[in-house]
Order: C-alpha cells, then structure tokens, then sequence
C-alpha cells in the first residue's frame, strides 16, 4: 500500500501529521514524489490563526499550502507531457507523495533551482494581473506590499513590460530593499500621479492610498487575497472615476513556465525564502509562525533532508 503524509492543522491552532492511503494511479496521472515545498504566509497563515475573511466555517483536519516542487515517479498510460525522472511543479500543498492529474502539472528544466521553480505559480498570479492594465514601457505604476506578490509583480512589470516607472509603498525596509534592487523605488506618493496601480498588501490603508495617488480615469488591480481587511471605495475612487479590476490565480502556468524559465530570466527572481526548515519540523515551523510578530516572506520547506 503505498501512502502520503501530509502536514496540516489537526485541530484548530493544532499542527501535526495525517498518513493515508494514495489512491490509484489513473491513465491521466502522474505520481509524484516531494523534494521541496513552499510556505505561503500571506494565503496560509490566517487559515491557521482562523482569521481568514474568506472562511466562515472551520472544518479539521485542514490542509492548506499549494506549492510544491518534486520528482515524477510514475505516469498513467495517458500521459505525455512528462516521464518518471523529470522535476515538476504542482499545487498539491504539504505532503511528501502525491497522486495529481497530468493537467496540474507543470514540467520545470533541469538548469532551475527548486527555489527559483517554486516561485512560478505566484509569479503567474501576479503576472494575470499586471497583463488585465493597459500599461506600456512609459506607464507610471505605483505598486502596495512588498511580500511575495507585490515583489512578483514588480518582477513581472520590470521584466515583461519593461516599465521604467515602478514606485512602491512598503513601510519594512528590507522587503523595499528587494523591490529597490528589482527597479522600483520606495516613495511617499504624490496624488494623481500614477497611471495604475496594483494593490498587493491586503489593507485597507495601503488600497486608499492607491485610490488617492492614481491620476482621474486611471486604473487599480486588486492581487491581494481580500483575506485580511476589507478593501472598500474611498471617495477619490467616485471622484476621479477610476476603475477597479480583480485578478486571482494564474493566465497559464505552462506558458508562464516557458517565458519565467528561458534565457536565464529565472535568475532574475528576487530570493523570497527568508527562512527555511524541513517536512519532519514544518509543524514546528507552523506553530512558531503563528506565534511570530516578525515574519518571513515565505519559508523553503526541504523534503530531501527529512527522508
């Protein structure tokens, strides 16, 4: 019998492991074996304190997270796009075995570090966001929160549109750090001055800022999760008749994949993973997070240690 350990909440506020059977192996699957994971603070940390706007209702065990990096073990007869032996990203969360559909999976070269791969399905979700404004290389962008996804879109303004204009608001010094060495510059915004903004902090005063700093008829795209604090309308928004666009999840995390893994252009990734531990601690790690007032921007889980 083969099985999957996964990491979750057990009870509310509760890390701790779960063992089950893996089910089958369909013609349309791929089995996969875990190397390294990601923890994604911004989505997964109010899941665990039960603080997340979006959940009303608490079921246990719970299991979040939705990165994970690992090798091909098996295929089904069906598959095509990958062979046992290959690296592979899909959105499985913490667990060391995973059965997963060949259609949520995402084949990774060997030149990319588990690192630099584990960072696509972000840098896609904030990629759909930045590819719904109507930008060009002159466009002044004001961007909000400077954690993984405001840090992304930053990447993605720089390296795919080619914006020379990217100011931030970020009040910890180290992340503005990030975004500064990516192009952008940290600033206290004029208003009227931006042609669009994107809002990647999940807070309310960060989102009026934006509303306040972007020119009449400009446009603001809301990437944050909505998970934290309400984002309401201020009346600068009613004013200057601007336009709101929402954007969650990825365009195409395969085609994403080829443009973010070509020509070295992964390198360019800023390095995210501020802390890292091992599957066998990640409970641990869970518990010490949500007591923490200082957090990582994402924490680099290593599988390979563990076993």
């Amino acid at each position: 019998m083969k099985t999957a350990t996964t990491c979750c909440l057990v009870a509310s506020k509760t890390p701790g492991y779960l063992t089950r059977e893996l089910p089958s192996l369909g013609i349309h699957d791929v089995h996969i074996r875990t190397l390294a994971g990601a923890v994604s603070i911004g989505a997964e940390l109010p899941q665990w304190l039960e603080q997340d706007m979006t959940i009303t209702d608490y079921h246990y065990p719970l299991e979040t997270g939705y990165e994970s990096y690992g090798e091909v073990l098996a295929i089904g007869d069906s598959v095509q796009i990958v062979k046992p032996g290959d690296r592979v990203i899909s959105f499985y969360g913490h667990q060391d075995h995973a059965i997963v559909p060949e259609s949520k999976v995402i084949p990774v070269p060997a030149h990319v570090s588990p690192r630099e791969a584990l960072l696509l399905i972000l840098s896609c979700d904030a990629a759909k966001g930045v590819r719904k404004l109507t930008l060009t290389p002159d466009s002044s962008v004001l961007v909000s929160g400077m954690g993984t996804i405001g840090l992304l879109a930053v990447h993605y303004l720089r390296h795919y549109v080619n914006v020379r204009q990217i100011d931030i608001i970020e009040p910890i010094a180290s992340r503005a750090e990030l975004a500064r060495q990516l192009g952008a510059r940290f600033v206290t915004p004029d208003s009227d001055m931006y042609d669009v903004a994107i809002e990647c902090s999940g807070r309310q005063a960060a989102f009026a800022e934006l509303q306040s700093a972007v020119r009449p008829h400009g446009e603001i795209c809301v990437l944050s999760d909505g998970n934290r604090e309400a984002l309401t309308l201020t009346p600068a928004f009613h004013a200057k008749e601007l336009q709101i666009v929402a954007s969650s999840d990825g365009w195409d995390y395969r085609q994403h994949a080829d443009w973010l893994f070509a020509d070295e252009r992964h390198a360019t990734l800023p390095d995210l993973f501020e802390q890292e531990t091992t599957f066998s601690n990640l409970a641990n790690c869970f518990t010490s997070l949500m007591q923490s007032t200082e957090l990582p921007i994402k924490v680099f889980v290593d599988y390979e240690q563990t076993s």
